[in-house]
């Protein structure tokens, strides 16, 4: 029991990290390229994961968590892979309009559950489909606006989705194979996701926004922001693979669509976005949804605490009756002997 609260309490807090961690990083990018005029996206995030990377490397030397070594192959693999699908989802972006955009951020979900359900044969009940249809919906009605489809825009849009369900699918699954924890496969990864990104950033965001990052002029204040945004990054991270290794990928996804209906609340509040009803109306649907969601996954977690216990005890039932019967038997045995022995 107390192991169970010990690691609610862990998932609550990872939880809280991820939201509190991914506001804080949206909005300082916000002001970053859309008030400062930084508008160098893949490239700010290649450098988000050297630091992160930096910072970890630090946290070990000081012994602050034990490194474990992981076949360099899956670890390289899976690095080049989330390091790829941050490059996509940035060109799907730039090549398809901003509601387009958005249908492929609500695309993961589903995608998500078909594979696990296909190759993990991870089985989604009834009310778990309905409340993520729910959820979808909200957002959906609070962030898609426009929706114009191009090939080259589609074709990318679906290769950024495969690739980022497969990234978060391996990044639970080889946590709990290969026994390593959300830390220990950050630092191993983080090197090989930001190598990607740092060759590949500035061609990406070139070809996008037809600036070179290298010739842009780095103001005071703009490098505070860059700064800011790094260190931010590092929690961001960090709490990213600690929610998908405690939880799953689905329930990261859904954690990110509440980020997205705080982004925009945020947005309206601090930064005066235009905030309309339909905003509202998408952003309480959404909410509800994640309410259901949240039930759901706790009834079910109960139910299955429940029977793995009762099994537990089933187990402990007829393991203390064969010991007991074992125990009559060498009884019986030893009165039979004395009893020869009189005789």
């Amino acid at each position: 029991m107390g192991e169970m609260s010990s690691f609610q309490l862990g998932v609550i807090g990872a939880l809280f990290l991820s939201v509190a961690s991914s506001v804080s990083i949206v909005i300082c990018n916000k002001a970053l390229m859309s008030n400062l005029g930084f508008p160098f996206a893949t490239t700010l995030t290649s450098w988000h994961l050297m630091v992160t990377f930096c910072s970890l490397h630090a946290a070990q030397r000081f012994h602050l968590f034990e490194n474990k070594s992981v076949d360099m192959k899956t670890v390289m693999l899976f690095g080049i892979l989330n390091g790829i699908s941050i490059g996509l989802l940035n060109l799907s972006l730039g090549f398809n309009s901003v509601g387009f955009y958005q249908m492929t951020k609500l695309a993961i979900i589903p995608f998500t559950v078909l594979l696990e359900t296909i190759f993990l044969k991870k089985q989604f009940s009834q009310q778990i489909k309905m409340s993520l249809l729910v959820l979808l919906l909200g957002v959906g009605i609070a962030s898609v606006t426009d929706l114009q489809l191009n090939m080259l825009g589609t074709i990318i849009s679906m290769l950024a989705i495969a690739t980022t369900c497969v990234g978060q699918i391996l990044t639970n699954t080889i946590q709990k194979r290969l026994n390593v924890s959300s830390t220990q496969l950050l630092y191993q990864s983080a090197p090989f996701q930001a190598a990607v990104l740092f060759v590949s950033g500035p061609l990406v965001d070139q070809l996008l926004t037809k600036q070179n990052v290298f010739a842009f002029k780095y103001s005071p204040i703009v490098l505070a922001f860059i700064i800011l945004s790094c260190i931010i990054s590092v929690s961001v991270n960090f709490s990213t693979f600690l929610v998908i290794g405690k939880t799953s990928p689905v329930t990261y996804q859904v954690l990110g669509h509440l980020k997205t209906c705080l982004v925009l609340g945020f947005g309206y509040t601090l930064l005066h976005d235009p905030f309309t009803e339909r905003n509202i109306i998408g952003i309480l649907v959404a909410i509800f949804g994640m309410g259901l969601y949240s039930y759901f996954c706790t009834q079910e977690n109960k139910k299955k605490q429940s029977g793995d216990s009762l099994a537990s005890q089933m187990k402990d039932h007829k393991e203390t009756t064969a010991l007991l019967g074992h125990q009559e038997n060498e009884g019986h045995e030893v009165k039979k002997t004395a009893k020869n022995s009189v005789v």
